[in-house]
């Protein structure tokens, strides 16, 4: 159901000649991953690490032609967001349709205003589709 409601919004795209714009937000860090370890049997391996780790977040926007991506140290903020989107649209030369992941920051009711008043078509929350068509190739 959710690929042939994208394949409308695809097709909505062409005739209104909107840019179709995948973006999506991940976070990075540098704390150090828990997992087993040997040790001689009898003593109790130590993992040493400091609990002073940095923080990095990323959000991107791929479209057929380009590539837009920004970090931002923490988590991404609404005010984030919105400074993303309106770069991206003076960036593109066509109207955009968006398709997002559906994160909460993405949710948000400010965020959601500022696409109306952009006349940015918004495809929210594709529901693991990603994973059905990469299962597909």
């Amino acid at each position: 159901m959710q690929a042939t409601w994208l394949a409308c919004a695809q097709k909505k795209a062409q005739r209104e000649g909107r840019s179709i714009v995948f973006i999506d937000e991940s976070g990075l860090s540098e704390r150090p991953s828990v997992a087993r370890t040997w040790s001689l049997r009898g003593q109790t391996p130590i993992l040493r690490h400091s609990f002073t780790w940095k923080q990095l977040s990323a959000i991107a926007a791929l479209s057929l032609r380009q590539f837009y991506f920004r970090f931002f140290p923490g988590a991404i903020r609404t005010e984030q967001i919105i400074g993303f989107l309106g770069t991206l649209k003076r960036q593109m030369e066509k109207p955009l349709l968006i398709v997002w992941d559906g994160a909460a920051v993405a949710s948000r009711t400010i965020v959601w205003s500022l696409v109306k008043q952009m006349r940015v078509l918004l495809v929210p929350r594709l529901h693991g589709l990603h994973r059905r068509l990469a299962a597909q190739h």
